[in-house]
């Protein structure tokens, strides 16, 4: 009853913060005092706040006047998958779910623009309808566009870009209320900054990305011994289109994940459900702690019967899995010369003294590109995640982790959690005072800076 009870207050918290009047405007019900303080979480509950008003407009003109009439911080929010301080705010929260949808399209450039609240989950198929199909994809698609252009968000694959760099145009509302047109060719250093900014520049309501023509994923997951998935991860890599893997912990075992393109029917194999395999590693981890050593024989012996699974579908449908197990998670991108090295001194230290620890590690490879603020700025890439289940405390097992990754040059995903300062961040980033100057240019008085954004670019 009180779980029913709590899911209840939590879908009618949620429909009211998107929820906004037509009867009265932003400017309107500030002047006469009528502000929703209704509390924001994030998706694992790391981060939270109680800002002064909440709303979701539904146009840009909307949009345009919120951010002209606030006083105080303005923070635009998507779905709640970012785990990092950057959304937090006491005064003003913008949803962008109501400017959701495709604009419009170029069909003899595989292009769309769409509204930046889009969420991932709600495009493929209406790209499918106009004979297009995302480059590629994350392996959750409940986060907003918006969202992921503004953290870099990526898929995996050695020869393919992060989100960012599939696009071609974007339209963002500065903090007087202006709305700038971005390219190559109209504003095009603020379009390197925006491309993935943290939204510190303003708030990017819309995007024409480049897309290719619909296509088909042929998906191999295989469980193999950490050993061999350390001897074929580079030529793996190298030889299919997205490649990634997994390592569980206190098991030696993991798998491999790859997608090809494919002519073959649409069909699937019997598939293991991720939700309930993170649900026995705890059972596992909670029956047997007091023998790890035993817990890895028992959990090796039985991942070495399970089935390889093969799925074959539409790209967009085969790329994203559910993820109903909440976890807070820190991921950083290295140099990919260093990943593989860098993830044994890891395994090494997690093994020797967090037992409790037992979300796998993920593991995967991202192009190079020339965004500005890109964790991927001119470097090829292998990208480390590790996570801890949302009840548990994650702060000493990263803090034992992090010097790790920090030791092999990684750069952290913006949108996880890391415990860099803005002194870091300039040594890792070569266009980071660049950056700084065209967000002051934009945005003078700092509208869209909450304290962790504030204490990384003032």
């Amino acid at each position: 009853m009180l779980n029913r009870r709590h899911f209840l207050m939590s879908l009618l918290t949620v429909a009211a913060a998107e929820a906004i009047s037509p009867a009265i405007s932003f400017a309107e019900a500030t002047a006469k005092g009528q502000k929703r303080r209704i509390p924001w979480s994030n998706w694992s509950g790391s981060q939270s706040c109680l800002p002064e008003f909440r709303t979701a407009p539904a146009t840009v003109a909307e949009l345009q006047e919120i951010i002209t009439s606030a006083t105080g911080v303005v923070r635009p929010v998507g779905s709640g998958h970012s785990f990092s301080a950057l959304v937090p705010t006491d005064d003003v929260l913008i949803s962008l779910g109501r400017l959701s949808g495709l604009i419009s399209h170029d069909a003899e450039k595989l292009q769309a623009t769409l509204y930046g609240g889009t969420r991932l989950g709600a495009i493929g198929q209406p790209l499918e309808d106009i004979g297009q199909a995302m480059i590629n994809m994350p392996d959750i698609d409940q986060q907003s566009l918006a969202g992921c252009l503004a953290t870099a968000t990526h898929g995996t694959g050695a020869g393919i870009g992060c989100m960012p760099t599939t696009v071609k145009g974007l339209e963002l509302v500065t903090a007087n209320g202006d709305i700038l047109q971005c390219s190559d060719d109209e504003n095009p250093e603020i379009f390197q900054a925006a491309k993935v900014s943290m939204g510190a520049l303003g708030v990017v309501t819309k995007a024409t990305i480049q897309n290719e023509a619909p296509y088909r994923l042929k998906r191999e997951t295989v469980w193999r011994e950490f050993d061999e998935i350390m001897e074929v991860a580079e030529s793996m890599a190298d030889n299919n289109r997205n490649f990634e893997f997994y390592y569980i912990p206190f098991t030696g075992m993991g798998w491999t994940d790859v997608h090809n393109y494919t002519n073959e029917p649409i069909a699937s194999t019997d598939r293991l459900d991720t939700n309930d395999g993170a649900n026995d590693l705890k059972l596992a981890r909670d029956l047997l702690s007091w023998s790890p050593a035993l817990r890895e024989l028992i959990l090796s012996t039985y991942m070495k019967t399970i089935d390889d699974e093969v799925v074959i579908e539409s790209s967009w449908k085969n790329y994203a899995s559910d993820r109903n197990v909440r976890f807070n998670e820190m991921e950083y991108h290295l140099p990919r010369e260093n990943g593989l090295k860098a993830l044994k001194e890891i395994r090494e230290v997690l093994e020797n003294n967090f037992p409790e620890v037992f979300f796998p590690f993920e593991c995967r490879y991202v192009k190079s590109d020339d965004i500005w603020m890109s964790p991927f700025y001119q470097r090829e890439t292998f990208s480390i995640a590790v996570h801890r289940f949302f009840e548990e405390d994650y702060q000493d097992f990263f803090k034992a982790i992090e010097p790790i990754l920090k030791k092999y040059h990684g750069r952290p995903h913006w949108g996880k959690l890391n415990t860099l300062t803005a002194q870091d961040f300039s040594k890792l980033y070569p266009k980071w005072n660049e950056f700084k100057a065209i967000r002051k240019e934009l945005d003078p008085n700092g509208k869209f800076l909450n304290p962790y954004l504030k204490s990384l670019f003032v």
